[in-house]
């Protein structure tokens, strides 16, 4: 596989970011399909190639890997600081799908992360739905946006509420009522999973349990392991074979 970082200027932002690509390689021009794989709260966009083997598992596949730098937004236009996913959908797939002969329609993109990334992704699709044919999570922050923090450090309290805003339950950044809310015509294939050891494991439970009350189709399982790379390095595999199925790979 070919392999790129983007050195970009994001007006969202209002400041240079970058993002790493895997390109396919071989005879096939194109167009290729994208999937938008994010990083979680404490990496960068380096993270997906340096901890897994994400460039070996795409090889042969006609598809684009795009590895944006999400900061620690959550991939959400903060109440206070930074706009991610204004820079995300306006500034990046716009950059990408001009500099790229990409396949630059809903059923050529999909999108997928860990942890804050996992949200991000859902939270994404379920915003986007016109942009994203399939979206999936591993261990995901999924009641992020649906809960009070009073049980974090007095640190993340604040920084998490110059992200979501005081009123933050039921508004845009609240992935139970995006769920809620959404057209079934349009809504993306969803696929969630989560390791049986990871304290985000609640969390995700939780979500699931709502998407299944609620009856918005999902795939969703629990797999050994904890909130470490060696989770996500083994069901990223799992991941694009589901986005593959969904982009008609």
């Amino acid at each position: 596989m070919a392999f790129c970082e983007l050195h970009y200027f994001s007006k969202a932002l209002g400041m240079q970011t970058a993002a790493n690509v895997i390109l396919p390689e071989g005879d096939s021009k194109g167009p290729f399909a994208v999937f938008y794989l994010l990083h979680g709260l404490s990496d960068d966009h380096t993270i997906w190639l340096r901890r897994t083997s994400i460039d070996r598992y795409v090889q042969g596949l006609p598809l684009m890997v795009v590895m944006p730098n999400g900061g620690r937004g959550f991939y959400t236009d903060a109440a206070q600081g930074f706009a991610y996913e204004k820079s995300m959908i306006e500034d990046l797939v716009g950059y990408i799908d001009g500099m790229f002969n990409t396949k630059a329609e809903r059923s050529g993109r999909c999108i997928g992360g860990l942890s804050m990334g996992g949200y991000g992704a859902v939270r994404l699709a379920l915003r986007r739905p016109d942009m994203f044919c399939s979206a999936n999570s591993h261990s995901g922050a999924m009641n992020f946006g649906h809960e009070k923090r009073d049980s974090t450090s007095d640190e993340l309290i604040n920084e998490f509420r110059r992200v979501l805003g005081e009123n933050h339950v039921g508004g845009k950044d609240d992935l139970y009522t995006l769920a809620e809310q959404i057209e079934r015509s349009q809504l993306p294939a969803l696929r969630i999973d989560c390791g049986t050891e990871d304290f985000l494991l609640n969390s995700n439970r939780e979500f699931h349990a709502y998407l299944d009350k609620i009856g918005l189709p999902h795939e969703y399982a629990e797999f050994s392991g904890a909130h470490e790379w060696s989770y996500w390095d083994v069901h990223v595999q799992e991941a694009l074979r589901f986005h593959t199925k969904n982009l008609g790979l």
